[in-house]
């Protein structure tokens, strides 16, 4: 469709003599008048979009504010909790009233917070006190420990009891963590493990490398940091150097469990090369549950008892 524009003379600019006063087409404005509909404008589109917009931007503010004061990045928990956004800042206080009526302090609530941001939008009546209850009434951890549990894995907040905390807890009591050997705060963490995902799979490489089924146990129960463990990044290649490079058999890492707690670079391969080149050698306890100063103080000790030994031939 075609748009046929009428150009009225009227509208036509006239070209007027240098010498021929100009007559302005427009009356002069009244400024008065401008000045107060610009005002009014102003206040009607403040109480529309301005003030809402500055509330809310003022009430996030404070969020930040509030969870840097407790030495959160602010930034880490807006990228891993998108949800933190939108909640109220009551919300986010409740969780720290929660928190700290289970004895946790104000600056282990900072980093356990900092770590999981997922928890500033938590509920604490559906989420955090479950947990509580379960670690107090099922796991009989005493009230005074549930705050170290917490702190040594805050990983327990985040999980669900009834699919969770509670079938890790009857796997482990069958297993044998029951009496004497039961759970405690200092080993709570496993509580965080799934049992087909990471605890049976550690349980089987050690039955593979020729433990019984009794005897896995036995170890685990002695020195439940063993479930802890990566297979690749710890068992494999500290079982291969005890075997290939120090010449050693199963029964001394059943005696010996806690061997697979020690660094394989930092300690366990510079004192065995060291007894290797002086020809002398130690248990495994006596090698690696030593200080540094006493190793070396040993390692004099028996270089002196050759040089005597030497010296009487």
């Amino acid at each position: 469709m075609l748009i046929r524009l009428q150009i009225f003379p009227q509208t036509l600019i006239h070209i007027h003599s240098p010498l021929t006063p100009v007559k302005s087409p427009n009356p002069r404005p009244n400024w008065r008048k401008q000045s107060q509909f610009l005002d009014g404008f102003r206040t009607s589109l403040s109480s529309h979009l301005n003030t809402p917009i500055s509330d809310s931007g003022l009430r996030f503010r404070q969020k930040l504010l509030y969870i840097q004061s407790l030495k959160v990045n602010s930034s880490k928990a807006l990228h891993k909790n998108p949800n933190f956004r939108s909640v109220p800042l009551d919300t986010v206080k409740s969780v720290e009233k929660c928190l700290y009526s289970m004895g946790i302090e104000r600056s282990a609530l900072g980093r356990i917070l900092d770590m999981h941001p997922q928890l500033l939008t938590s509920d604490p009546y559906n989420d955090l006190y479950p947990v509580f209850d379960f670690l107090l009434n099922e796991v009989h951890i005493p009230y005074p420990d549930i705050q170290k549990s917490i702190i040594r894995c805050p990983r327990l907040l985040l999980c669900s009891v009834d699919n969770q905390l509670r079938p890790t807890l009857y796997f482990l009591k069958n297993l044998g963590f029951v009496g004497a050997n039961a759970i405690t705060c200092q080993n709570t963490l496993l509580l965080v493990y799934s049992v087909e995902g990471t605890l049976l799979p550690k349980l089987e490489f050690l039955q593979n490398l020729g433990f019984s089924f009794k005897e896995v146990v036995n170890m685990v129960v002695r020195s439940p940091g063993l479930l802890t463990y990566s297979i690749e990044k710890n068992f494999r290649p500290k079982v291969e150097y005890f075997l290939d490079e120090m010449k050693g058999d199963l029964a001394t890492l059943r005696r010996f469990p806690q061997y697979f707690s020690f660094s394989l670079e930092g300690k366990i391969k510079p004192r065995h090369r060291v007894l290797v080149e002086h020809g002398f050698s130690l248990s495994l306890p006596e090698m690696l549950k030593v200080s540094d100063g006493e190793f070396n103080s040993r390692l004099i000790e028996m270089q002196l008892q050759l040089v005597d030994e030497r010296h009487l031939k």
